[in-house]
Parts: C-alpha cells; sequence; structure tokens
C-alpha cells in the first residue's frame, strides 16, 4: 500500500546531511502520460498517480542559506537561483517521492556537487528572479559546464540543448486549505535518484507550504521537452506560489525490492 500524502513530513529529520531555505517557490503543473514517465524514472520506482493521473512539475525559486548539516551557511555559494523539472515517484514500499529530469543551478559549484555527489541532473544557468509587487519573473538560459563532453549535458535526448525559460506570475491570495490535488503536487517528503545503478532514496522535512494562488502572465519554456517529455499541452493545470521554508535532508538509504 502507498503511503497516505500529507501536509507536513511523516518523519523527522535528526541529523540532516544538509540544510536549506527555498523561497519564491512557484509550482506551474501539467498532466503527463504514465507510459511516458516510466521510462525516465529510477529502477524499483513508478509514476506516482491522483485519480489515475501522473503530472510534470516546473518549479523555479530561489535557494538559499545552504548549509552542510546544521552549519552556518555557505556564504555566495549558498544563495542561488534554481528551476526544477520533476516527475512523481513512488518505490517498491510505497514510498512517494519525487524524481527530477533537471536541476538549473545559476551557480556552477553547487552544479558540479549535485551531480558528482549524488549524480543529480544538475545543468548552469545564467538565471535571474525579479519581483514587482505581486508579479515575479523567472528567466534562465542553459550554459555549458566547464570539461563537460558533447553529448553529456542531456542524458536522456542524447545530446546538447541551449534550453531556457521565461516565466511570469501574479501572486494571489493564500489558500485557506490546499485541495488534495494540491498537496499531492507539492508535499514530497522524498527524491528517488539513480546512482551508479542503484536507486538512493533521499528524506526530507520542512513545515507545510503557505501555498498562494498565482496566476500566469507569461510562459515560455523548453525544458520540459530537454528532460525526454513531449511539449505539455496548453496552459499548466495548476499554478501555486509560496514565499518559502526552510528545509533538512537526511541521509540517503538504497532502495531494496519490497520481500
Amino acid at each position: 500500500m502507498d503511503e497516505p500524502v500529507t501536509a507536513t513530513a511523516p518523519h523527522t529529520v535528526r541529523r540532516p546531511i544538509t540544510s536549506q531555505w527555498w523561497t519564491d517557490v512557484t509550482f506551474l503543473h501539467w498532466p503527463a502520460d504514465p507510459a511516458a514517465v516510466a521510462p525516465l524514472l529510477p529502477r524499483g520506482t513508478r509514476p506516482d498517480l491522483f485519480e489515475g493521473r501522473t503530472y510534470v512539475g516546473l518549479v523555479p525559486f530561489r535557494m538559499e542559506r545552504v548549509a552542510i548539516g546544521r552549519r552556518p551557511a555557505l556564504p555566495y555559494l549558498g544563495t542561488f537561483a534554481e528551476t526544477n523539472v520533476r516527475l512523481y515517484s513512488v518505490d517498491a514500499h510505497g514510498r512517494r517521492g519525487v524524481v527530477f529530469l533537471s536541476l538549473d543551478a545559476a551557480r556552477l559549484l553547487p552544479a558540479l556537487a549535485g551531480r558528482a555527489g549524488f549524480r543529480l541532473p544538475y545543468r548552469w544557468s545564467s538565471m535571474r528572479i525579479s519581483r514587482d509587487g505581486n508579479r515575479i519573473t523567472y528567466t534562465g538560459t542553459r550554459r555549458r559546464i566547464p570539461g563537460a563532453r558533447p553529448g553529456t549535458q542531456d542524458r536522456r535526448t542524447g545530446g546538447e540543448r541551449a534550453a531556457s525559460y521565461h516565466v511570469q506570475v501574479e501572486v494571489g491570495a493564500p489558500l485557506d486549505e490546499p485541495t488534495d490535488l494540491e498537496t499531492f503536487l507539492t508535499a514530497r517528503w522524498a527524491l528517488h535518484v539513480d546512482w551508479y545503478g542503484r536507486t538512493l532514496r533521499l528524506p526530507n522535512a520542512h513545515p507545510a507550504w503557505p501555498l498562494h494562488r498565482a496566476t500566469v502572465l507569461r510562459l515560455d519554456e523548453d525544458l520540459i521537452v530537454s528532460g525526454g517529455l513531449p511539449a505539455p499541452v496548453g496552459p499548466p493545470c495548476s499554478v501555486l506560489h509560496a514565499p518559502g521554508v526552510p528545509t533538512l535532508f537526511g541521509t540517503p538509504a538504497a532502495v531494496e525490492p519490497a520481500g
């Protein structure tokens, strides 16, 4: 049986390997074909479904105060713009998570560290986040990581892509209570990642998202196609925003087959 979806973490992280803040977070989601998603997930996981559908998310935000464990935040390198393309997964034990198709970061060293340490699909990008009242604009264009061989930047599509995005949203009123779908799309308490042929699960914990409604004013992106999925059809079915939360990541563990 799959674990229930909850707005707060079902576990605690007592000995974090990293702490960080996620701020100015916008969630844009589209339905995705589970048959197209399944081959992009790590071994031992399957698409997580809500009422028979799975989703792909585009999530731009600002990473702040990144630290090792509970130590003080790293100066300069600990704050940068980031944008994720993510899918939703369930492992053999019914534990839900996210799988990242890509993580674009405005700092080169964090991108290299994420690629080397956990084999996360980080990309180095020129990125900017700006705010004018309730309007937030996110822009980014991928750069080539120094030393990367041609064809290694996007292993799912087999080549280099100068992917980019321009997203502008207007933040609206706070939600009194998220719907079940909104909780499903935002309250994710682990990530699954392919690590040298094994699947790792990294748990995380943070307070419940302080979600707001949001309206798309502009949306141009090809990050989703670059990740190996067909281009989304039509506008996003869900657009949400959150001012931010502090987050802890726990020790990774291998996902073993269910016995």
